[in-house]
């Protein structure tokens, strides 16, 4: 039977995290709102808009929305010839591949910002399918984004992991019926994964390949 790997990709599969915290709280920071940095961090791995009201909340200006994420995206596009695959990244796609699983990305990201991502990872033959942010209503924690990438899988649930960084990540999947991967190269803590619904955790992807035969993953 078909198995399906879902990845996240900022913060699980590249080294993105700080570069989306500095970018956003400088967007932010240009729109006179001042946000921590810690605040910023822990809100990323939302939709542009999710992530702009958790941190402003409901009752902001919300014609003001574009505008920060269209400063957020200018910002990070700086970093595009330059993102950092995690080590071991592309090495575990292509494994898990190379062992029968589809292997698809569930990510927020979309346009350029997804190709860039994908030249840093440089498995593009591992890779089946992408949910992007421009294939669903709602982003995580949301089911939808892992609930897409299955249907472009084909395959059920209980036949799929999902691997993510965040607790939006393990939120999204448990709430789609998934098994739970965490990774801790994002920047979130272990417990926070935890009750979150990881059901296992790594430190990041180069420790899972190591451990893929008594992962979830095996």
């Amino acid at each position: 039977m078909e198995r399906a790997a879902v990845f996240d990709v900022d913060g699980t599969l590249v080294d993105t995290n700080h570069l989306h915290t500095v970018t956003w709280w400088e967007a932010l920071r240009q729109a006179g709102h001042r946000v921590p940095m810690h605040a910023v961090h822990r809100a990323i791995g939302l939709g542009s808009t999710d992530l702009i009201a958790h941190l402003l909340g409901e009752d902001r200006d919300q014609e003001e929305d574009a505008g920060l994420s269209a400063a957020h995206k200018a910002l990070y596009g700086q970093y595009f010839d330059r993102l950092p695959a995690l080590e071991d990244a592309g090495a575990l796609l292509k494994r898990l591949h190379g062992e029968g699983w589809t292997v698809v990305l569930a990510t927020s990201a979309s346009g350029p910002e997804l190709s860039a991502l994908r030249r840093a990872l440089d498995a593009d033959e591992a890779i089946t399918a992408t949910a992007s942010a421009d294939d669903v209503e709602e982003g995580k924690p949301a089911p939808e984004p892992v609930e897409h990438a299955l249907e472009l899988a084909g395959v059920p649930a209980e036949r799929a992991v999902f691997v993510g960084d965040t607790v939006w990540d393990m939120r999204a999947g448990r709430r789609a019926g998934v098994r739970c991967v965490g990774v801790l190269c994002g920047g979130i803590p272990r417990a926070d994964l935890e009750e979150a619904g990881a059901q296992a955790i790594y430190a990041d992807p180069a420790a899972l390949l190591a451990s893929l035969e008594d992962s979830p993953l095996a």
